[in-house]
C-alpha cells in the first residue's frame, strides 16, 4: 500500500500542530525543516518524525510539502525550492488568504499539485492546540482540494471545498467572526475600566452575557438572536451611548457597527420606522 508521507517546511504553532494531529489520526509524517534547527528538532520529537537539515531532503523523502511559514514568506519559501524535486508532490499552505495560485505561481509546470488548506481554528499554543482540531472546520482550495477533503473528513473535521477567486472574501469573513470580535471585547473591557473595573473583573462581568448571547447566535442565527437599545429602536439609550464614547476610533466603531445592527433589526421587524436611529448614526 502506497502510504502519503507528509513534510513540513516551518515549524511554528501550525506545524506543530497540524503534524501532531496528522501524526494522531494516523498519517505518516516525515519530519520538519526549518531555520531554526532546535525548532525542527522540537518538532520532529514532538510528532515522532525526522529533523531534516535541508528543505531539498525534506521534499524528496515527502509526498506532501505543507509551508507552515508566515503568509508574507510563503511564495519565497516555495520560489526557494529546487523545481526539479516537486515532480508528482503536492504543495499546500495554510493561510487563509492566500490562494494556492498566488502562492505557488507556475506550479503545474513542474507537474505538482498547489492546495491551500486552512482550518477555521485559532491556533495558539504549539503543543496544545492539536487537542481541539477535531473540531475545526477546514476550508480547502487547489490542486488537491477534494483528495483533502476526504482525508480530513475520514478524520472527523468538516469540510468545504471553495475556489480561488472568493478567497480573500471568504477570510475577511473569518477575520470578522475571529479577530475583530477580539476588538469589540477590548473596546468593552475599556468602558467597564472607566466604570471602575479591573480588567479581571470585566472579563469575569462580561462572560456570562457574551457566551449567553454567542449560543444563542449559533442556535437561532444573529438576526433572530438580536437585543438590545438598536433592535428595540431606543434612539435615546444610543444618543447617550454615544455621548459617553471617546470620540475618534472608539465613536467610529460604535457607530458602524451599530448600522449593521440597524439592518438587521429592520429585516427582523419590516414594520417599525428606524429613520431616526439611522440619522443618528450617520
Amino acid at each position: 500500500m502506497n502510504v502519503m508521507k507528509i513534510g513540513f517546511i516551518g515549524a511554528g504553532k501550525v506545524g506543530f500542530s497540524l503534524g501532531k494531529y496528522f501524526a494522531e489520526n494516523g498519517l505518516e509524517i516525515s519530519g520538519y525543516y526549518s531555520r531554526s534547527e532546535s525548532s525542527a528538532l522540537e518538532a520532529a520529537v514532538f510528532t515522532g518524525s525526522e529533523l531534516f537539515v535541508s528543505a531539498e531532503e525534506l521534499v524528496s523523502a515527502s509526498d506532501a510539502v505543507f509551508l507552515t511559514v508566515p503568509d508574507s514568506a510563503i511564495k519565497e519559501t516555495y520560489s526557494a525550492l529546487p523545481k526539479e524535486l516537486l515532480s508528482g508532490r503536492q504543495i499546500c499552505h495554510c493561510s487563509g488568504a492566500m490562494s494556492a495560485e498566488e502562492a505557488f505561481p507556475n506550479i503545474a509546470e513542474y507537474s505538482a499539485k498547489g492546495t491551500s488548506i486552512h482550518p477555521l481554528f485559532p491556533i495558539s499554543s504549539k503543543t496544545e492546540s492539536y487537542k481541539e482540531l477535531s473540531n475545526a472546520f477546514f476550508c480547502i482550495e487547489g490542486g488537491c482540494a477534494a483528495k483533502w477533503s476526504a482525508i480530513l473528513s475520514d478524520m472527523g473535521n468538516s469540510t468545504r471545498i471553495i475556489t480561488s477567486d472568493i478567497k480573500s472574501r471568504y477570510h475577511a469573513a473569518c477575520s470578522v467572526a475571529s479577530n475583530l470580535v477580539c476588538g469589540l471585547m477590548a473596546e468593552s473591557i475599556e468602558l467597564l475600566e472607566q466604570c471602575g473595573f479591573t480588567e479581571e473583573e470585566a472579563l469575569s462581568a462580561l462572560e456570562p452575557l457574551v457566551m449567553s448571547n454567542m449560543k444563542r447566535i449559533f442556535a437561532v442565527g444573529p438576526t433572530a438572536a438580536l437585543t438590545g437599545p438598536v433592535e428595540r429602536n431606543d434612539v435615546s439609550t444610543v444618543k447617550k451611548h454615544i455621548a459617553c464614547i471617546n470620540g475618534g476610533n472608539d465613536s467610529d466603531i460604535y457607530r458602524a457597527v451599530s448600522k449593521k445592527l440597524t439592518e438587521m433589526a429592520k429585516e427582523r421587524h419590516p414594520q417599525a420606522d428606524y429613520t431616526d436611529m439611522e440619522k443618528l448614526l450617520r
